[in-house]
């Protein structure tokens, strides 16, 4: 026993001397670590305090450090993980518990935020810093709030109105990030969503999240099949990802359905393309692109059924979805030249040569223009009642008839107002008659030329003249007159 009470004091001292010496020299470390923290040297700063942490990993002020510095790194989760140890180390160490706050703030965890810098106040009431984060803390909580209640009623602006003011006091928040990238997809602003989804990829590759709004970014610009690989990416990585269970899915619908259309319309079956394409726009509203596409294509269908207006109608739609679709400019224009309603057609010609100056569009314009000038002229076709092609005979029948309707002599017993109408009326007839048949003026009058500003004025014509010459005789003699066996109102003529 003596023995061992000589040898005690012997052991005891060296091992006394070797804590002491580890001590100055996890201090010597830290000191360092400081010097580093001041130049802003970061990543030298943090070397230092994790070699003062390894020589005492029982010091809290150690973690505390190490915990700034990867603060001042943006490494907030390891941030956390270094203030949460030092406060169990030493539950009054202050600045651990506002440094673990300010980590959790900076990932979006306001919640825990507010325990922490409930838990300084606790210790120092006065603390101004951490009175000022526990406001910032009860901020990020309303801007959830907001931002939820946003979502809900579709008003995804706000949402990322909040996000955004939520995200400049949760820098590192990728839930905040993602519902902001979600809510832009579903606002068009799909350069924006993918930066702030690719930017998540980086640093997480895995995150289920980012790869549904990468996903979500490529199914609205009608990148179905590369918005597919993303979803299902999404789903491996988290395979309860209902967003992306349920965007997965329309879009392989809303790929097979259009599939089905546009097959329909290239075997010439137009009732069925329009039933296909009707159905595969109740697919998913938010998908603006390729519903614009879908309308675009159903207007086609539309104007082979000889349906016109309601391929105006579903043009309109395509347009007002993508303002910048020049298909669907280009059909309506189309269907507006087939009813001759020109002043619409050079409207959307013009839209469309405005955004795209090729020489097939600049002739589309220049065709519009020309029959939309013609249409405000008298239309010869319609006073002699023919078709555009019709042949020389036609046009001869046709003047015979007209001709004989509108004759003065048959209205003698007309009120003077119906008088006046029938002889206006048989004059446009004497008038459509002389540049139809005559194939100079007739070329002329089609290819859009004012036939008044010709040498052969069309003012000085004689409607009677062109009538006896056109009924033969020199002297035309004729009369209208009643035709006792026949119904009431019929006329005929004699020839002297």
């Amino acid at each position: 026993m003596a023995a061992v009470d000589v040898d005690m004091p012997m052991e005891i001292e060296p091992q006394i001397i070797r804590n002491e010496d580890i001590e100055r020299e996890a201090e010597g470390f830290k000191e360092k670590g400081n010097t580093f923290y001041i130049k802003k040297d970061y990543s030298e700063a943090f070397n230092y305090y994790t070699k003062a942490i390894d020589s005492c990993p029982k010091n809290a002020s150690y973690y505390g450090n190490r915990a700034a510095t990867l603060m001042m790194l943006c490494r907030f989760r390891e941030a956390l993980e270094d203030s949460q140890q030092a406060v169990r180390l030493d539950d009054c160490f202050m600045k651990g518990h506002l440094r673990e706050g300010k980590c959790h703030l900076s990932l979006g965890n306001a919640m825990a935020a507010s325990r922490c810098f409930q838990k300084v106040l606790q210790l120092e009431p006065s603390n101004s810093q951490a009175q000022q984060e526990h406001k910032n803390a009860a901020a990020v909580l309303e801007f959830e709030r907001m931002a939820e209640f946003g979502f809900d009623k579709r008003d995804f602006r706000k949402v990322v109105y909040c996000m955004d003011r939520a995200l400049g006091l949760a820098s590192a928040c990728h839930r905040f990030k993602i519902l902001k990238a979600e809510c832009l997809a579903l606002l068009g602003r799909y350069p924006e969503a993918q930066s702030v989804a690719s930017d998540i990829l980086r640093m997480d590759s895995t995150n289920g999240d980012a790869l549904y709004v990468r996903g979500l970014c490529l199914y609205y610009e009608d990148c179905i099949d590369k918005a597919v690989q993303f979803f299902v990416q999404a789903l491996r990585m988290a395979p309860d990802h209902e967003k992306a269970r349920l965007a997965c899915r329309n879009a392989k619908a809303l790929k097979a359905k259009k599939e089905e259309g546009n097959q329909a319309f290239k075997d010439n079956n137009f009732e069925a393309a329009y039933k296909l394409y009707s159905e595969a726009l109740m697919i998913d509203p938010n998908n603006i692109k390729t519903n614009a596409k879908l309308y675009c294509n159903r207007g086609t269908v539309g104007a082979k059924l000889k349906k016109p207006d309601q391929a105006i109608e579903d043009c309109t739609s395509a347009i007002k979805l993508d303002s910048t679709y020049i298909k669907a400019y280009l059909r309506r224009a189309q269907c507006y030249m087939d009813i001759e309603q020109y002043e619409e057609a050079v409207r959307d010609y013009e839209k469309v040569y405005q955004t795209e100056k090729t020489k097939e569009h600049k002739h589309l314009l220049k065709t519009a223009q020309l029959e939309l000038k013609k249409s405000k002229r008298k239309d010869y076709y319609k006073v002699l009642g023919v078709g555009k092609n019709a042949t020389e005979d036609e046009i001869k029948k046709a003047y015979r008839k007209r001709a004989l309707m509108h004759h003065p002599d048959r209205h003698s017993a007309a009120t003077s107002e119906v008088q006046k109408e029938e002889e206006k009326k048989f004059k446009e007839v004497g008038e459509a008659f002389t540049v139809l048949s005559d194939p100079k003026k007739k070329t002329r009058y089609d290819c859009g030329h004012d036939l008044e500003d010709d040498s052969n004025n069309m003012g000085d014509f004689d409607a009677n003249n062109i009538f006896r010459t056109f009924f033969g005789g020199p002297t035309g003699r004729f009369s209208f007159e009643s035709n006792q066996n026949q119904a009431p109102g019929n006329l005929f003529f004699q020839f002297g």
